[in-house]
C-alpha cells in the first residue's frame, strides 16, 4: 500500500468514541484522579500504603520500565538512522546548523521567561514549605560530571550502581543517554564514512528500527491504563495539601509553561506565515502522549510520525531533528523549570542574586540542557543549575514533592518544541510541504494504529 492511500485510509476511518485514543486518555485521567483521590481517604495501613495506592504505583510503575528497557536501542538505531538520512539532503550541513541555532533560540526565550516569572511571582517568599523539608538529592550534577559523561564508558552506554542495605547489596545497570547519543553519532558517521560496505548493516539498522518502532507502538496502546496508575499514584502519595504548600511555585512553572506553549511558539509559527491552530492540530497527538508519560525520548516515534505526516517536514530531516531534540531540547526542563527553580531556592534561603547570576542562568540553560537527558524528571539540571550559581543543594528537598505533577507539563512543552523547531527550520529552507501542514484533517497517529514503518 502507497503511503498516500495508507493515508486516504487513515483520514477516512472513523469509529465510535470510546475507540478513539485521546477519549481513552481523557477517561483515564478521571479515573486515575478519582481512584488517587480514594486512595489517599483510605490511609495508609500498618504495614504501609493500603492496596489501592500499591496497584496503582505498580501499575504506573511497570509503565515506565517498559519505556525504560525499550529506550537505549531505539536511541541507537534512530540516531544512526537519522545520520544515514541526511545523505539524501543536499543542505544537510545547513540544516543541522539552522536546528541548532533554533533550538537556542527558543531556550533562550524560554529561560528569559522564567527568570522574569521567578522575579514577578516570587515564590520562594510565597510559600508554606519548611526549612524540615530541604535535603540535597541522591544524585547531582556538575559541570564535571556532564563533560566526562560525554565519554562512553562501554559499547552499550550502560553504567552499573550499587546500593547497600540492611538486607544485603543490590547490583543494577542504568544506561546513560548521553553516552548513547555520542555512541550512535559516533557509529553513523563512521558507518557514512566506510561507504558501500557499511550499506548491509546500515540496512539492518533501519529494519531494527522499525521493529523497535512496532513494540513501542504497543507500549503506547496502554498509555490509558497507564494513565490511570501515574496520576492516582500522584494525587494519593502528594495530594492537595502538599500542592498547595508549593502553590505559587507551581503556579510560576505552569503559568511559564502556558506562555511558551501557547504564546511563543503561535507567534514563532506565525512570523514564519505558519497557522499555529494547523501545528497544535497536527502535534496534538505527541504532546498529549508527552504529558501522560512524562518522557520525550519515549514519545520520539510519534513526535517523528507526526513531524513528518501532519506538518510535512521531510522524512530525511524530521528523522535527524527529532531523535536529536529528544535527548537535548528541553524547553520546559531546561529553560523554565531551573530557572524558576533558582530564584525560589535563592529566595527561600534569602540569598541575592545580580546580574552575573542571571546570567550564568541563561548561560546554563542554553548549552547545558542535554545535561537533562534521561527518560523522566530534571534533577540532573537543576542541581548542575544550583551548584554553578553557588546555590544549596538542600534547596531541591523543597521542591521534590511535586516534581512529578510539574514533570507532566515540562515534558508536553519539551516535545512541542522538538516538533516545532524542524517544522520552522523546514519552513526557512523551503522544504515544508505546506500542502500537508495545511491540512485540516490530519492523521490521527495513535488511532490509524500502525508504526512509524507501516506506511513507508
Amino acid at each position: 500500500m502507497s503511503s498516500s492511500t495508507s493515508q486516504s485510509v487513515g483520514r477516512g476511518r472513523k469509529g465510535p468514541l470510546y475507540t478513539n485514543f485521546g477519549f481513552q486518555v481523557l477517561l483515564a485521567l478521571v479515573v486515575g484522579l478519582l481512584l488517587g483521590l480514594i486512595a489517599r481517604q483510605m490511609g495508609p495501613t500498618d504495614a504501609g500504603p493500603n492496596w489501592l495506592v500499591q496497584t496503582l504505583s505498580t501499575v504506573g510503575s511497570s509503565f515506565v520500565q517498559l519505556l525504560r528497557t525499550i529506550v537505549p536501542v531505539l536511541i541507537f538505531t534512530a540516531i544512526v538512522a537519522s545520520i544515514a538520512n541526511l545523505r539524501e539532503l543536499n543542505n544537510a550541513a545547513r540544516l543541522v546548523w539552522q536546528t541548532l541555532l533554533w533550538f537556542a533560540i527558543t531556550a533562550l526565550i524560554a529561560v528569559l521567561i522564567g527568570i522574569a516569572l521567578g522575579l514577578i511571582i516570587q515564590p520562594g517568599l510565597n510559600t508554606a514549605v519548611t526549612d524540615a523539608a530541604a535535603r540535597a538529592p541522591s544524585r547531582s550534577g556538575s559541570w564535571l560530571d556532564f563533560l566526562t559523561g560525554l565519554i562512553p564508558s562501554n559499547i552499550l552506554g550502560l553504567q552499573a550502581s550499587t546500593r547497600v542495605s540492611d538486607g544485603g547489596a543490590s547490583t543494577s545497570l542504568n544506561f546513560n543517554v548521553l553516552q548513547i547519543l555520542v555512541i550512535s553519532i559516533a557509529v553513523g558517521v563512521a558507518a557514512l564514512k566506510v561507504g558501500d560496505a557499511a550499506k548491509p548493516f546500515l540496512e539492518f539498522n533501519r529494519s531494527f528500527l522499525k521493529v523497535i518502532h512496532k513494540l513501542l507502538w504497543w507500549i503506547i496502546r496502554l498509555t490509558p491504563i497507564a494513565t490511570v496508575g501515574l496520576l492516582g499514584n500522584a494525587v494519593a502519595v502528594y495530594g492537595w495539601d502538599t500542592l498547595a504548600q508549593l502553590g505559587w511555585y507551581a503556579a510560576a512553572i505552569y503559568i511559564g509553561l502556558a506562555i511558551v506553549l501557547l504564546i511563543v511558539y503561535p507567534t514563532l509559527l506565525s512570523v514564519h506565515g505558519l497557522n499555529p491552530i494547523r501545528y497544535f492540530q497536527g502535534a496534538w497527538p505527541a504532546i498529549q502522549f508527552a504529558f501522560v508519560s512524562r518522557s520525550s525520548v519515549g514519545t520520539m516515534p510519534i513526535t517523528e510520525r507526526v513531524t513528518e505526516k501532519n506538518l510535512g517536514v521531510p522524512r530525511e530531516y524530521a528523522s535527524f531533528a527529532v531523535p536529536l531534540g529528544s535527548t537535548t531540547k528541553m524547553d520546559g526542563c531546561a529553560s523554565i523549570y531551573p530557572a524558576i527553580s533558582a530564584i525560589f531556592v535563592a529566595q527561600f534561603f534569602g540569598i541575592q542574586l545580580g546580574l552575573q547570576e542571571y546570567l550564568l542562568i541563561v548561560f546554563v540553560a542554553v548549552i547545558g540542557s542535554a545535561a537533562t537527558a534521561g527518560l523522566t524528571g530534571a534533577t540532573v539540571m537543576l542541581t548542575l543549575t544550583l551548584s554553578t550559581l553557588g546555590l544549596p543543594l538542600e534547596g531541591v528537598g523543597l521542591l521534590l514533592a511535586i516534581d512529578p505533577i510539574l514533570d507532566m507539563g515540562r515534558t508536553a512543552v519539551n516535545v512541542a518544541g522538538q516538533a516545532l523547531v524542524p517544522t520552522i527550520v523546514a519552513k526557512r529552507q523551503g522544504i515544508l510541504d505546506q500542502g500537508v501542514y495545511d491540512t485540516v484533517e490530519h492523521i490521527e497517529v495513535l488511532d490509524t494504529a500502525p508504526a512509524p514503518a507501516a506506511a513507508q
